[in-house]
């Protein structure tokens, strides 16, 4: 398979090179059965380091405009984000994000991991975000253990307008898994997701030390 012949013998070994990682917390993902990662997100980065840090493939949700870039290199990086796992999410609402969760929880039916940043953005200052909904959906209704995830230095290494990351010290500190089986059955109440997505936050931001802002990112920062 393309995506584990990259992660082993392309991507890992060059970020071991270039990169001072400390992964802390490995222990808390488990060998098989579906799982969500939950992280913050400060740089595109983070979608490499973090699944090329772990054994267990990654399936993340990357904004679709990776996907549908023009020329040579829209196609290119198209290219890359499909073989590394990377499915399209579609950010604008209604229909088109319900179709892009329904391929995650697909994935998360058929016992895979998969990886997704609640703020939908990355963070255009280094604080953390409010929590959407879309986590919390995918929480309640695959019944997947909620693993949280802070990546830190990732914005120093490759900040917003910076195509190559700069060598660097990376941090990820993985969580303990977070069950939400209480609120199973309640996947459609607004309120239930609220909870669930504000938990997941908080369980996030413990890990990042982050200074939280209580409003959506600006999507901006995603540029």
């Amino acid at each position: 398979m393309l995506y584990d012949f990259l992660k082993r013998f392309a991507v890992r070994p060059l970020i071991r090179i270039f990169f001072r990682v400390d992964v802390q917390g490995l222990a808390n993902i488990p060998e098989t059965g579906a799982v969500i990662l939950a992280s913050n997100h400060l740089s595109v980065s983070d979608s490499v380091f973090l699944p090329a840090m772990l054994e267990r493939p990654v399936i993340f949700l990357a904004k679709d405009e990776y996907f549908n870039g023009r020329g040579l290199k829209g196609r290119i990086t198209a290219w890359f984000f499909r073989n590394i796992n990377q499915l399209p999410m579609d950010r604008s609402g209604g229909s088109k994000s319900a179709a892009s969760l329904a391929s995650a929880n697909q994935a998360l039916g058929e016992g895979k991991v998969l990886g997704i940043y609640p703020e939908g953005t990355r963070s255009p200052d280094g604080r953390l975000y409010r929590a959407k909904l879309g986590v919390a959906k995918l929480a309640l209704e695959s019944g997947a253990p909620v693993i949280p995830v802070a990546m830190i230095g990732t914005d120093k290494a490759q900040p917003i307008g910076r195509s190559i990351p700069r060598p660097g010290k990376i941090g990820i500190k993985i969580g303990q898994p977070i069950h939400f089986e209480h609120l199973a059955t309640k996947h459609n109440d607004p309120q239930a997701l609220r909870q669930c997505a504000d938990d997941i936050r908080k369980a996030i931001n413990v890990l990042s030390g982050q200074s939280y802002v209580d409003v959506y990112a600006p999507r901006k920062a995603s540029k």
